[in-house]
């Protein structure tokens, strides 16, 4: 499993036919392809095409267009984005949603959960808007970002919504970027053997993350420096 989400979080597009083909060349014996669609099952991570199982909601729910196609973004609360991805344990695993600023790529929030529930996303993004006010949220197709719970929060403060389309991993790139950065530089590098053990390192990585990592984007500055002074 941990070796499915080094190659997934490397090259989100692989399904689970190439997988167990690089799978099997990595460890230099056939490896079971129904084997790797169960593994990445139990993971969250689509074994068709590239997005996370969690991301997928086969019963009928609302769809908003995806909003940010060729939309200039010139401004931190502009957009924020939302996703979830599979953190490891030694034993098990972990789902961590992360709120990110576009803009500045400031991470607004987050929350770890052990189930999938809309709950865990709901609270991140009620601790997201003691920030401000974004003008569009920006998510999958989820069930969790199709709740009525989550749905309502952006509803009531008159926030555009936006969804990616089915299976466009790239439609939230700055939040698949993040993800990218959280695990080859902290989580890795790490044996997390217990959610406290998990939630200290993920903490201390987006405190570095927001408040000291510089960003050759952001003209080598910080996320923090950038949305709270340009806001």
């Amino acid at each position: 499993m941990n070796r499915i989400d080094r190659l997934y979080t490397a090259y989100p597009f692989y399904g689970s036919r190439v997988m167990a083909k690089n799978l099997s060349s990595e460890v230099g014996i056939p490896v079971n392809r129904k084997r790797i669609q169960r593994l990445m099952g139990n993971m969250g991570l689509e074994a068709v095409y590239p997005k996370p199982n969690f991301s997928r909601n086969d019963k009928p729910h609302p769809v908003y267009p995806y909003l940010l196609k060729g939309l200039d973004i010139s401004q931190p609360n502009q957009v924020w984005g939302t996703d979830i991805t599979y953190i490891r344990l030694s034993q098990g695993f972990l789902y961590l949603v992360a709120i990110l600023d576009w803009y500045s790529r400031y991470v607004l929030a987050w929350r770890l959960s052990n189930t999938l529930d809309a709950g865990f996303c709901v609270e991140a993004a009620q601790e997201a808007l003691t920030y401000g006010l974004p003008g569009i949220s920006n998510s999958d197709q989820g069930v969790q970002f199709t709740s009525e719970d989550w749905l309502n929060i952006w509803l009531t403060n008159l926030v555009q919504i936006s969804m990616d389309g089915r299976g466009r991993c790239m439609d939230n790139i700055m939040v698949e970027r993040l993800w990218r950065s959280l695990k080859y530089e902290e989580v890795y590098l790490k044996n997390y053997t217990s959610v406290l053990e998990a939630r200290d390192g993920i903490s201390k990585y987006f405190d570095f993350y927001n408040r000291r990592r510089l960003h050759s984007s952001l003209n080598y500055q910080t996320p923090e420096t950038v949305y709270f002074e340009r806001r």
